[in-house]
């Protein structure tokens, strides 16, 4: 594991690597240091604490879900995650990690394990998921000052963007440049092909990223949020991934496209050859009702 990650830093004359682990809010938490000492070192330690703490900085009232003595845990690298940080100043590549107790356990509460041990359920029945996001986001004016509301950026012809044009084209949108920036980063940044569309909200942009592995598009999300404040920031602009962060505005969302896929013979469980239903998709939707209905009863059953 170790070396792999050492060959991919040594190839990109890497000086400086970013550890992280995305916390239960999906923010990158972790650690900045010189490229030798992460190859030296065979994992780093956090406090478990890390996985309480809200996007504000606080902690909550209830505390019980972690050790009552603060303990450190051990995060060991993906190698499969590493990448080169566009924005940095010196070449810096960033790694997620996952994270695990003293004796070896993983930490349950860590996202990358629930993840983890959803798929290890489909595994179980011989399936395999298939998902792809859809992320929402508002490029906003720089606001430093919480008491104020945010404002959509200034557009092109220099007059302050205030409707949406939903599926515009983006050459026409004030966030051309930032646009382009979070998409080629995301590009370089992933095998996965993107797209981005302008929603209908001012300013309001959504990436596609293609479908794929649950785990991967989950990284890839992660990361892409990153990719996207760090190039608004370059344009002097703000990127929010908000439900609703303008009150006149519509809300953004994440929007996950799934399938499932038999282990064995590689077909969709859901649809038929023809491209029907199959009786596999109703019963995961509904359930037979007392009301004397069909098998595939179209009656909403709660199950």
């Amino acid at each position: 594991m170790a070396s792999t990650i050492q060959q991919f830093l040594r190839e990109h004359g890497i000086s400086e690597v970013e550890a992280i682990i995305p916390d239960m809010a999906g923010v990158a938490r972790g650690k900045l240091m010189p490229a030798e000492k992460f190859a030296e070192e065979e994992g780093m330690r956090l406090p478990e604490a890390i996985f309480l703490q809200t996007v504000t900085g606080d902690y909550p009232d209830d505390q019980s879900a972690m050790n009552p003595s603060d303990i450190d845990i051990v995060l060991k690298a993906d190698p499969k995650t590493v990448r080169v940080v566009p924005w940095a100043a010196e070449p810096t590549a960033q790694v997620i990690h996952d994270c695990f107790y003293g004796d070896g356990s993983p930490v349950t509460m860590a996202p990358r394990h629930v993840l983890r041990r959803v798929l290890d359920l489909y595994e179980a029945q011989g399936w395999e998921p298939v998902v792809a996001p859809e992320l929402e986001f508002f490029l906003v004016e720089p606001n430093i000052d919480s008491d104020y509301p945010l404002k959509p950026p200034v557009g092109r012809s220099a007059v302050r963007k205030s409707a949406g044009k939903p599926i515009a084209s983006l050459r026409s949108m004030s966030s051309t440049r930032c646009s382009t920036t979070c998409t080629r980063s995301a590009r370089r940044r992933t095998s996965r092909s993107t797209t981005l569309i302008h929603e209908s909200g001012a300013a309001q942009m959504e990436i596609n990223l293609l479908h794929g592995y649950p785990m991967g598009l989950a990284d890839q999300a992660f990361l892409f949020k990153r990719t996207a404040r760090e190039a608004a920031m370059r344009h002097k602009m703000y990127a929010t991934f908000m439900a609703k962060p303008m009150a006149k505005e519509p809300g953004s969302a994440m929007h996950l496209h799934q399938s499932i896929i038999d282990s064995k013979t590689r077909k969709n469980i859901f649809s038929l050859s023809d491209g029907s239903p199959s009786e596999l998709f109703f019963r995961t939707h509904r359930r037979p009702c007392k009301n004397t209905c069909r098998v595939r009863c179209r009656c909403f059953v709660p199950t």
